[in-house]
């Protein structure tokens, strides 16, 4: 059966994924409509703001290997909202710092990482803070029923791009296999602390006094970063972003948030050369990410299969179908609407 009526869609999750697979379909003049549980879109490239900061928690920065996703990157160069970062970047192994060298560019978003995300959603129409919580309906008439019960649509198809477990819960009750599917991707947890020092960090023996960020050797701690010396930043005082190592995350999940900056600092203050120690931090907080990273060789092998769809209309994609990377998220998102854009034409 044809029909010269366009095929509404809807778009669960206005991260990366989400707002790469809006754009193809904007590209094409599909209609659809972009919910986000949160005040505005970013996902996990979303940036705290404080009064006397800006913070990364979640993406620190990313690389580029596709060459399509060059292409879109190369856009973002044009715009202005990325550039080259880190270049000052560090290895801790027990308490020796060395400086880590590749040939691998590294860009984050300026003055944040969430500029990425909101250039990506310049000229898209966000429905915000709506957390969908379950859908109903069946292929080509589905209603999204949202946290105060209140519905949208009909769709014709809908775009999931939540972590497993949460789009889980979505299909289970109208797609089977989509369902199985998302047992087979395990999300990672992680949590992120911040402090904020009034003073300036100490200068460490045979490093740079402006080292960006370090990897740290630490069970509980792993990437370490300094918010100010981010491009776009340098007016803000010190401040670190802390992540701590995905395992430790798993086992200390449900722990509160002082607990985790209190660990997480021990562990960096053990991380510097003896003799160092860090000034008073001035503030402090953490933020946990329950679905942080897919562990896509969780099953021995890569997924890798960008995105998932079904005959219902129902759709899945995310970092979980391609890999961990912001590249990865992106192409899956991209992907998934170049194939949605096949079908209608």
């Amino acid at each position: 059966m044809c029909s010269d009526t366009p095929r509404r869609t809807a778009i669960i999750g206005a991260g990366i994924a989400g707002l790469a697979c809006a754009r193809v379909l904007d590209a094409a003049d599909l209609p659809f409509t972009l919910f986000e549980k949160a005040r505005g879109a970013g996902g996990r490239m979303s940036s705290r703001r404080l009064p006397d900061a800006v913070l990364d928690l979640g993406a620190q920065f990313f690389s580029v290997r596709d060459a399509t996703f060059r292409r879109a990157v190369a856009g973002w160069r044009k715009a202005g909202c990325i550039a080259p970062w880190p270049a000052s970047l560090w290895s801790a192994e027990t308490a020796s710092w060395q400086r880590h060298e590749d040939d691998l560019e590294r860009l984050c978003g300026t003055p944040s990482m969430s500029a990425v995300t909101r250039h990506l959603a310049e000229g898209l129409t966000v429905t915000a803070e709506t957390r969908i919580e379950r859908l109903e309906g069946s292929a080509g008439h589905w209603q999204l029923v949202d946290e105060r019960g209140e519905h949208h649509g009909p769709f014709d198809r809908v775009v999931i791009t939540a972590p497993s477990p949460q789009a889980h819960a979505l299909v289970s009750p109208h797609d089977a296999p989509l369902a199985e599917a998302c047992e087979t991707v395990i999300q990672r947890p992680c949590w992120a602390a911040w402090a904020l020092f009034d003073a300036p960090l100490p200068a460490l023996p045979g490093v740079d006094d402006d080292w960006q960020a370090v990897r740290v050797n630490d069970p509980r701690l792993r990437f370490v970063v300094r918010n100010q010396l981010k491009p776009g930043r340098a007016d803000q005082g010190e401040s670190l972003s802390l992540l701590a190592n995905l395992s430790w995350s798993e086992a200390r999940l449900e722990d509160s948030e002082e607990t985790v900056v209190e660990v997480l600092l021990d562990a960096f203050q053990q991380a510097l050369p003896a003799g160092t120690r860090l000034p008073e931090p001035s503030a402090l907080g953490a933020h946990r990410w329950r679905y942080a990273q897919p562990d896509v060789f969780a099953s021995g092998e890569a997924i890798n299969l960008d995105y998932r769809r079904s005959a219902s209309g129902l759709a899945l994609c995310g970092d979980g179908w391609r890999g961990p990377r912001v590249e990865d998220a992106w192409l899956s998102g991209h992907h998934l609407g170049e194939a949605l854009v096949a079908d209608a034409t």
